[in-house]
């Protein structure tokens, strides 16, 4: 099944009437306080926050295309307070008790996200829900409880909670689901309207943004663009997906392809059938899992990795998928969603995420040279931006707060191999995933493919 519209970079661009009417570039040389690499959720909640604490700070953001390109436009919209993360890998540097604090102030990320956006105006159809997980294997339910267990011993007991089949079916009806996983204090989000309002607003506070203006340099104080040079302090790379477009840079962190599609909104009969009255943000214990949401104008938006990865760190065109990725994303809504299986394929679209190599974000800044970066969301970017926002602006003001304190504060991973290693690497771990969970869709264990996969590339 074609969809009616493939790229232009995401539907939630189309939802808003098309692609925002650009910015001015950069107007030749010029001075600031700070200057931010990318007008995503990283740069523009760090922009925010560093006027919040000082309002007479000189800051101009540099985007090479426009505000919201990258990842902060096109992604599922689950403000989840949670990311992807390995807690134990914190721990070893930083203990357990740390970590627990991470995972406090990343729960803390819906509440204030939704707070910044009531305060500023933002619309961004937000709306509180849970998070369910459903299980529709014997394996896939061993995994969610594990998961379930894991959360709650670090931190998330008051929040993270199993259901059974009756009850997860009542609010979903996935054929097949055995049992799923809540996790409360949730939202839903437009993407777009996210990061078009927070746009909007840091410029309020008067920041600078230049769109069309290629960043080609950085050094300490200076940042060079294709047109003229930014001379400044502090610089912040807030790049995220695209930090392997920049020089020098291809091996930092990985650019993991995820794509999504969006159906026609359906109508009340077959919302009938689906249930979903509750608007969860919904997701399955698959190896190579999905990531689901009830629209606004009732749509069933379904993403997933898809052909997940580039060689040489490529980037998607616009975020135009590939025909492989668009069937396997119409075979999981058929899957999930069988009362949907004739609805028309409205758009499809893709973007890349950043995977540092121990796949753990991280948020550093240099005090000695002013140099400062966050990413490697691996995915879980709404939520984990804001965190990595505030704190990177508590590192820059040289602020010493709770926040500056937490684990993920300057870790420095290392690089991910050349090619083809890498390559060979990511494509082999979703195949072993892709594998793994054929296997397990017959009724049996977890399979040790899975385990295979994630070894292959450190993600476990």
């Amino acid at each position: 099944m074609l969809p009616l519209r493939s790229g232009d970079v995401s539907f939630w661009y189309a939802d808003l009437g098309g692609l925002p009417l650009p910015r001015p570039a950069l107007a030749g040389d010029t001075t600031a306080d700070v200057c931010i690499i990318g007008a995503g959720y990283t740069g523009l909640w760090t922009a925010w926050y560093l006027k919040e604490h000082q309002p007479d700070l000189n800051i101009i953001v540099v985007e090479k295309r426009f505000a919201g390109f990258g990842a902060s436009g096109r992604n599922g919209g689950w403000l989840s307070g949670g990311f992807a993360w390995n807690h134990r890998r914190y721990a070893e540097t930083s203990g357990e008790e740390a970590v627990r604090r991470m995972v406090r102030s990343m729960m803390g990320t819906v509440d204030e996200v939704i707070r910044v956006a009531e305060a500023e105006g933002i619309d961004a159809d937000i709306r509180r829900t849970d998070e369910l997980m459903v299980a529709t294997n014997p394996a896939q339910l061993q995994r969610m409880k594990a998961e379930t267990a894991h959360r709650r011993s670090w931190g998330e007991d008051d929040r993270c909670y199993e259901i059974g089949a009756a009850e997860s079916l009542a609010r979903v009806a996935i054929p097949g689901t055995l049992g799923g996983m809540i996790v409360s204090g949730v939202a839903r989000i437009q993407p777009a309207k996210l990061v078009r309002g927070l746009a909007g607003a840091v410029e309020r506070k008067g920041v600078r943004i230049v769109e069309g203006t290629a960043v080609t340099g950085i050094a300490q104080g200076v940042v060079t663009t294709d047109h003229g040079r930014i001379c400044a302090p502090v610089v912040l790379r807030c790049t995220e997906g695209f930090t392997a477009t920049l020089p020098g840079l291809k091996r930092e962190w990985l650019p993991l392809n995820s794509a999504q599609i969006v159906t026609e909104p359906l109508d009340a009969g077959t919302w009938a059938k689906i249930g979903w009255e509750g608007h969860e943000i919904l997701g399955d214990m698959a190896n190579a899992y999905c990531y689901c949401q009830r629209t606004r104008e009732g749509r069933i938006a379904v993403g997933a990795r898809g052909v997940p990865y580039k060689f040489g760190s490529a980037i998607d065109a616009d975020g135009a998928p590939d025909q492989e990725t668009i069937r396997r994303l119409v075979a999981i809504l058929n899957r999930h969603f069988p009362a949907a299986r004739g609805a028309r394929i409205d758009h499809a679209w893709c973007g890349v995420l950043g995977v540092p190599r121990d796949w753990c974000a991280t948020v550093g800044f240099d005090a000695a040279t002013g140099l400062g970066q966050a990413g490697g969301y691996v995915g879980t970017g709404v939520s984990t931006s804001n965190l990595a926002g505030r704190t990177l602006a508590d590192l820059t003001l040289r602020r010493t707060t709770e926040l500056t304190d937490l684990p993920w504060v300057n870790r420095h991973p290392r690089k991910w191999e050349v090619e083809p290693l890498r390559y060979i690497g990511v494509q082999g771990m979703y195949a072993l995933l892709n594998a793994a969970d054929r296997a397990e869709s017959q009724g049996g264990p977890p399979s040790k493919l899975a385990t295979l996969g994630n070894r292959l590339t450190g993600r476990y």
